[in-house]
């Protein structure tokens, strides 16, 4: 039973490593830009849940006007993809 439960928080732990390791902490400008720039969709999203993406931003749980949204953003700021969730 020892054994089991050992492999089970070392497997838990490598799938937890692919995202975290993608995760990179975003600059405070970038923040307050992102969150100007949703402002003007009537969105809004808790800057805890704003990512460094590659060359761009990923955006979980933007809560617009018309509903609750995932997005991505280019390093431009400009909307990548928005799935409603």
């Amino acid at each position: 039973m020892k054994n089991k439960a050992m492999k089970t928080i070392i497997v838990a732990g490598f799938l937890a490593l692919p995202a975290a390791a993608g995760a990179q902490e975003v600059a405070a400008e970038k923040v307050t830009a992102i969150q100007a720039m949703l402002k003007t969709m009537q969105c809004e999203v808790d800057p805890a849940n704003i990512e460094a993406d590659g060359d761009g931003f990923e955006l979980d749980d933007v809560f617009c006007a018309d509903g609750q949204y995932d997005m991505d953003l280019k390093a431009d700021l400009t909307v990548a993809e928005k799935r409603k969730e």
